[in-house]
């Protein structure tokens, strides 16, 4: 099979890339030829102020991309176009190529951009559907993306056109949705059921199971306010045990959480940082369990799958996908979101119940050899291309 998977990287890197190339080498490894297309947003910064002012059009339609997606369509016939990030310079209007082209085209949603400016559905650290519940001006009016009335706007205005075209609808033959959670918010908000599949992310190399469990609670992920890190904090100062906390990590907040835990006097919590991700399972290894406080919905955190992997269980969010990925005392504990009290009260059961979280552990491990091993996510993107294909013929 010939693929052509096409990806617009981000200007911080984060988990959409980290699956795309999974994804990529995946199909490379199992014999299929792939062609990509992939464009930055780091090409705004070679921009002059005039190209720049050009983006508001370009969001809704680039040219560029149109003419190049193609070109590779005509010159390499693929079976399949998987789409797994348009925005911002590549545009929905590659969508409308493909049709005209007559190439079945799919696309992951990774995150909730089609319903919400944001592409979180979060706002303030907390979760906010007032765009659907309204409609996408309320993103601009709250300035949802990037803090910016203008940059919100232009972002609604290029939700907006494409769904006055029926685009999402129309000229998309299949979606992914990264858990069930997500498929029944997308559908619920007028994507097509029919075209609507469920694939998880994946750990694209084993790291294997930890001998043992460890000693410290731990947290990996970006130091936003999404994230829930102050609430572990909080419930970090009400303990009652010492139980030390690793935060593995970069982001906007890590100088106020760091005064944050200065001011408690939390002696027994350390920030290392960002580190590799042989380091991050190094450490998932060592960990007694993952901490993941999120309070957002978030698409499908990695961080579970991969300590998962390493027989590490999760006390998390009860919210969104968290809750669906993670079941409560068989792969790990869930807590209210936002309530430090619950947290603690989870962290507690966890320090003084150490049978019952390695039970978990082993739980975690077979629960990813059941449904996060790349093997097994392979086999789901073959049904998946086929379904899409077979549908695409028909039509």
């Amino acid at each position: 099979m010939k693929v052509l998977v096409v990806h617009n990287s981000y200007q911080q890197p984060g988990g959409e890339d980290v699956v795309f190339s999974a994804e990529r080498r995946l199909l490379e490894e199992h014999g299929h030829q792939v062609v990509s297309y992939e464009r930055s947003n780091h090409e705004v910064d070679q921009m002059n102020k005039l190209h720049q002012l050009k983006m508001t059009r370009d969001l809704v339609h680039s040219d560029d991309s149109k003419r190049e997606i193609k070109k590779l369509l005509k010159n390499e016939s693929p079976d399949v176009v998987h789409v797994h990030n348009t925005f911002m310079m590549i545009s929905p209007s590659i969508f409308e190529t493909c049709q005209d082209m007559n190439v079945p085209v799919l696309q992951t949603l990774h995150n909730f951009r089609l319903l919400c400016p944001a592409w979180s559905l979060s706002r303030e650290g907390r979760v906010c559907e007032e765009c659907i519940d309204h409609s996408l001006w309320r993103g601009v009016w709250h300035g949802c993306y990037r803090n910016s009335h203008l940059m919100t706007a232009a972002v609604a205005l290029m939700l907006q056109v494409h769904r006055s075209r029926n685009t999402w609808n129309d000229s998309v033959d299949g979606y992914v949705a990264l858990s069930e959670f997500a498929r029944q918010k997308f559908v619920a908000n007028g994507l097509p059921a029919a075209k609507m599949h469920v694939k998880p992310n994946f750990v694209y190399q084993d790291p294997g199971e930890r001998g043992a469990p460890g000693s410290y609670a731990l947290f990996v992920g970006r130091l936003s306010p999404e994230k829930g890190v102050s609430t572990l904090l909080t419930a970090w100062q009400k303990l009652k045990s010492a139980m030390p906390l690793v935060i593995v990590g970069e982001g906007p907040q890590r100088a106020a959480l760091e005064s944050q835990a200065a001011a408690a006097n939390l002696s027994n919590v350390k920030f290392t940082g960002r580190l590799s991700p042989k380091e991050v399972r190094t450490a998932m290894k060592a960990a007694a369990f993952l901490v993941m406080p999120s309070v957002w919905y978030e698409g499908f955190p990695m961080t579970i799958a991969e300590s998962f992997a390493c027989g590490t269980p999760v006390i998390c969010s009860k919210l969104g996908s968290m809750q669906e990925i993670v079941e409560h005392q068989r792969t790990g504990l869930h807590f209210t979101p936002d309530d430090a009290a619950d947290l603690q009260r989870q962290v507690e059961y966890a320090s003084s119940h150490p049978t019952e979280m390695a039970a978990m552990g082993k739980a975690a491990r077979r629960e990813y050899e059941l449904h996060y091993t790349a093997q097994t996510n392979y086999n789901l993107l073959m049904n998946i291309y086929q379904q899409t294909i077979s549908s695409y013929s028909r039509n």
